[in-house]
């Protein structure tokens, strides 16, 4: 089941009940005053984290996105309302375009010289940041706070990474030298595979050019173009090695869990929605998400819902989720991506 709120987050979160929901996943403002959206003029407050917190279950845990800018403001208000910061996650990207002032040519028509060419002001954008948090735990132990209110851990197995040619859908059991999943996230959550990589705090969007800085190697190997390339599996063996060329399956340290940006198909659905949110997150990145930090038939809570990406992954996952969004012209959006209607 999917609720959809409409409303200022601080003042819907009150009217939820106190450790009510298994987890947070959201991707709220990010405090940079993007495309000059009012919504984004700073990052949310500590006052709308307590009250995150407050509805969160004991142990359960937060995933939040950031700018690499506010990531601290961002992190600080999450610790100063009482979660416990665990991990910082970066989503890395090939396809972020650069917005940098070329100086050389501004002091150029001031002065009439060239002796600042080349400088600019900023880097190419190609890392989101996800804050990995968890409410302290009421039971003295991981195990007895699991056994009483579901949460404090995270889907380790549900989570693995194939260390084939496709990264994008978990592990499966068998070779793990080369695990893959063809047929895309199991709608089963107890019936998925639990071979395959350990989850790690880098996903990637599995461009060539974040492949291509990756070392060819995982644990020790080395790559010469003479003597070929020494790969291997999770153990630490050697499970390939080749005289010419590469191997792009096995051996690479890129083997994360892959997801790009969101496409025009993943934001629409169909023809009858126009999705204008900016920042539209991939769906399967989202799935994943979801599932690393939520129990089985787990609530999901989303107070930034946007065009409601977390309700919809967390829909596939199996899960029910409870999204808040304030801004009008976005709710309509959940509604008809969805199919549901806010509720009254």
């Amino acid at each position: 089941m999917i609720k959809l709120l409409h409303g200022d987050c601080l003042k819907v979160l009150a009217l939820l009940r106190d450790n009510s929901v298994d987890s947070i996943v959201t991707d709220p403002p990010y405090g940079l005053s993007f495309m000059s959206k009012k919504w984004d003029y700073d990052v949310p407050s500590v006052k709308i984290w307590e009250e995150c917190l407050r509805v969160l279950k004991p142990g359960g845990h937060l995933l939040c996105f950031a700018s690499t800018r506010t990531q601290h403001r961002m992190c600080v208000n999450i610790e100063d309302a009482g979660f416990e910061v665990r991990d910082l996650i970066s989503w890395i990207y090939g396809s972020g375009f650069p917005k940098s002032h070329n100086i050389g040519k501004s002091t150029k028509k001031i002065k009439g010289t060239e002796e600042h060419e080349g400088w600019g002001t900023a880097l190419k954008p190609a890392m989101e940041l996800i804050t990995l948090a968890r409410k302290p735990l009421a039971e003295k132990t991981i195990a007895a706070n699991v056994l009483e209110h579901g949460t404090g851990g995270i889907n380790i197995d549900g989570c693995r990474v194939g260390d084939g040619g496709d990264r994008t859908q978990g592990g499966k059991s068998g070779d793990k030298a080369s695990s893959v999943l063809q047929d895309g996230f199991h709608t089963n959550r107890m019936d998925r595979p639990t071979g395959g990589r350990h989850p790690a705090n880098v996903i990637h969007d599995g461009s060539d050019e974040v492949e291509e800085g990756f070392p060819q190697d995982v644990k020790g190997g080395t790559w010469n173009k003479t003597k070929g390339a020494r790969h291997f599996n999770n153990d630490g063996d050697v499970t390939h090695h080749q005289t010419t060329g590469q191997d792009s399956s096995v051996g690479s340290a890129s083997r994360f869990f892959y997801c790009a940006k969101a496409n025009k198909k993943d934001r629409t659905e169909n023809k009858t929605i126009e999705n204008k949110h900016p920042t539209v997150k991939p769906t399967k990145l989202m799935q994943y998400l979801c599932r690393l930090v939520t129990p089985v038939d787990g609530i999901v809570l989303d107070p930034f819902a946007g065009s409601g990406s977390t309700g919809k992954a967390a829909r596939l996952e199996g899960f029910n989720a409870i999204l808040v969004e304030m801004e009008e012209e976005y709710i309509e959006i959940c509604e008809k991506r969805l199919g549901i209607e806010r509720t009254k």
